[in-house]
């Protein structure tokens, strides 16, 4: 190619020359630059002669693309060259100027940043503290931070007692902000010390419907029925949280059901707390630990076979050769069971319970093994097996039953009166089953939770009218397939409960000064139980006397039908009265009467309770969302729905998820029984806080179905 100059490279022009400098780039050791005309050059490659523009109409191109050029390797004489010497081609061409790479020392290390994150980690994952001494540790951080100071005990103690107070101040302020109540589950851990640890764990929904259940305080108690420390213990976390006079219920289990302690517990809450439903809101019975204790009665009954197919199973697994056999002769048999044989974990029933489910389906095998193997001595007899599939089957109504605490992390109260309900049925079908053995298997099970039924169902049954799919509907079905004719009592049991909470919620709502008027009126009205008549509340003999021994203290609603509307007329009968005597002169109940009236826009007898009960069911599909239903219609029912918030919060158990199917009390380590009772509490509550800052939102309500 004829040329016209050829240069080393210089500028293009005399001009140029005195304004631009000569060339320092590396890639002009590797490059002629060649000018054709005063406004156009180019580059040429001097290993295999290519040519790239440089300069084109007076414009500068640059010099990137030839650096990529030899750089990269694209030049092929170039790369070959490389390849012949054994070089790298990255390291092609030799002179290369540095390029500045970021320095991570040029960031600024923080070390209280670092030790919060390790105090973060210590909660989350339950490490002792003293890992910040771990000399491993210590290699581990410094190896990544060579800056980072070591910590000391007491220092990462302070951090996570610093970070448990102001994440208990987070809580506090969104506990401040609800508009509802609170209520209250006492769960007990033991020790190998002569101490009981209790957890109280609040449940409520925010102002956004959304369910909490933070656990409130850890209590370390010497004695738990032989003093006051309990109650003391719980009234301080109730000033402590600002919750007195917030409390709704109280769950707790049977291993508080010291009389003194429920009486002192009663007694401690109702100064400030209104006893509602007449004091049935307190639950001493924890749904989880009654379904443990019914599995573990019918394991026991059975001790010497579930003990038989424990050891069989336990062979099978205790070798590979064992297995493998197992499986091969399972084969030969063509059973077509698709279980694997599981060792059961036996403080957890749920897992004796798939191991008795894998073992039915493979006992053919068992029962031929013996002749395969001589030296497997354990073997069932066919009614020992056919006793098992008894057993088992009735275990899995159990078992589906306490699924509901697991399945979903924070379930609502509504959820729980078709399960129960439909367990007791179970329950009560088995009994008269032709199969003597299973009659005497399920009896006495049955018996203890028809106990727990009628203790509950009135709760339970409140919790799922509040539910718009089924409302007073499902009570109504399911109370006339249990009691028979004895339903219309049951049924009314559950209205008159409904309309007592109701009617408490408007006194509630209703201006102090209407309440506190005279000492009298405002006790009576924070003490007393009240209930409105209803189209579906009838005043028979039968219901007069079941009104008298439900509510003593009874507040009885009349309507009025004159031309300005139906309002609410309140008279109010003498404790213990069955005549019906006024509690208070008519002139003194006046003032009730017309805020009730003011408050509510001249309330008619029809109320938000009667209007929700009439209207039409929700659609019954899986996915439906309670929370989110009455978040939608809150302000068509604005007293009603906050009644249904501090309900659908309610507790049915008192443990935790991973505890539900536990057959022993949670117990305490030996390491965290050793902590002072602040950094033990700081630990665990943090921990759990932060466990459940995460769920989600809105959870689904469908009835399929630790720290």
């Amino acid at each position: 190619m004829e040329v016209n100059t050829i240069v080393d490279p210089l500028p293009v022009s005399k001009a140029q020359s005195s304004a631009r400098p000569r060339k320092k780039s590396i890639v002009w050791e590797h490059f002629t630059l060649k000018t054709l005309d005063p406004r156009c050059s180019k580059a040429y490659c001097k290993q295999c002669g290519k040519e790239f523009a440089y300069i084109t109409d007076s414009k500068q191109i640059g010099t990137s693309h030839l650096k990529r050029h030899i750089s990269l390797g694209i030049c092929q004489k170039n790369q070959s060259k490389i390849s012949a010497s054994g070089g790298d081609a990255a390291a092609y061409p030799q002179k290369k100027r540095a390029r500045a790479s970021p320095c991570i020392a040029s960031i600024s290390f923080d070390q209280e940043c670092c030790n919060n994150n390790i105090a973060k980690m210590i909660i989350l994952h339950d490490y002792p503290l003293h890992i910040v001494e771990h000399q491993g540790f210590i290699n581990f951080v410094r190896t990544l931070q060579p800056q980072f100071n070591p910590l000391s005990v007491n220092t990462i103690k302070g951090d996570c007692v610093s970070m448990y107070l102001r994440e208990k101040q987070n809580l506090l302020n969104l506990i401040n902000e609800i508009p509802g109540r609170v209520n209250l589950t006492l769960d007990l851990w033991t020790s190998n010390q002569t101490l009981a640890y209790v957890f109280l764990r609040g449940h409520f929904i925010d102002s956004d419907w959304n369910l909490h259940k933070p656990i409130l305080k850890v209590m370390v108690l010497p004695f738990l029925d032989s003093d006051n420390s309990l109650n003391q213990a719980i009234v301080s976390c109730l000033s402590n949280w600002h919750l007195e006079g917030r409390i709704f219920t109280l769950a707790l289990d049977k291993f508080f059901s010291n009389e003194t302690v429920i009486g002192n517990l009663r007694g401690h809450l109702s100064v400030k707390n209104p006893v509602l439903l007449n004091g049935q809101l307190l639950s001493k019975n924890c749904y989880a630990r009654v379904l443990s204790r019914l599995a573990l009665d019918a394991l026991f009954a059975m001790t010497e076979t579930v003990s038989k197919v424990r050891e069989s199973v336990m062979y099978m697994k205790s070798s590979k050769y064992h297995e493998s056999k197992f499986f091969e002769l399972k084969q030969q048999l063509q059973v077509p069971g698709m279980v694997d044989l599981l060792i059961d974990e036996q403080n957890k029933w749920d897992t004796i319970y798939h191991m008795l489910v894998a073992a039915c389906e493979l006992k053919e095998v068992f029962a031929c093994f013996d002749a395969f193997d001589p030296n497997y001595k354990t073997t069932l007899t066919m009614d020992e097996w056919k006793q098992v599939e008894t057993l088992h089957t009735h275990l899995k109504y159990l078992y589906d039953a306490a699924n509901i605490l697991t399945v979903q992390p924070c379930p609502t109260a509504n959820l729980f009166f078709p399960t129960v309900s439909k367990l007791h049925m179970q329950l009560a079908n088995a009994t008269f089953s032709q199969d003597p053995f299973c009659s005497s298997l399920i009896t006495p099970l049955q018996v203890k939770f028809d106990q727990y039924w009628r203790e509950s169902c009135l709760i339970l049954a409140v919790a799922v009218a509040m539910d718009p799919r089924y409302k007073m509907k499902l009570v109504e079905s399911t109370f006339a397939k249990i009691f028979g004719e004895n339903a219309e009592l049951w049924i009314r049991m559950v209205e008159v409960g409904l309309h007592e909470l109701f009617v408490e919620y408007i006194i509630q709502l209703l201006p102090p000064s209407s309440k506190n008027a005279e000492e009298g009126n405002g006790a009576m009205l924070k003490t007393e139980l009240l209930t409105l008549s209803s189209s579906s509340t009838t005043n028979d003999d039968e219901g007069d006397e079941f009104m008298i021994k439900v509510a003593p203290l009874m507040l009885t609603s009349t309507a009025t039908n004159g031309d300005e509307g139906n309002k609410i007329k309140i008279e109010a009968c003498q404790e213990g009265s069955i005549d019906g005597s006024l509690f208070a002169a008519e002139d003194e109940l006046s003032d009730i009467e017309y805020y009730l009236s003011d408050f509510t826009g001249n309330y008619q007898f029809n109320s938000e309770l009667n209007e929700y009960l009439e209207e039409h069911l929700e659609p019954n599909v899986e996915e439906f969302d309670v929370l989110s239903w009455w978040r939608v219609n809150g302000l068509k029912y604005p007293t009603l729905s906050r009644m249904a918030s501090d309900i659908l919060s309610m507790p049915v158990s008192t443990v935790s998820p991973e505890s539900v199917f536990d057959t022993e009390t949670r117990k305490m380590d030996s390491y965290r029984s050793s902590l002072d009772p602040m950094t033990l509490e700081a630990l665990i509550c943090t921990k759990d806080w932060f466990l459940h800052e995460s769920l989600p939102i809105d959870l689904p309500n469908g009835f399929s179905s630790s720290f």
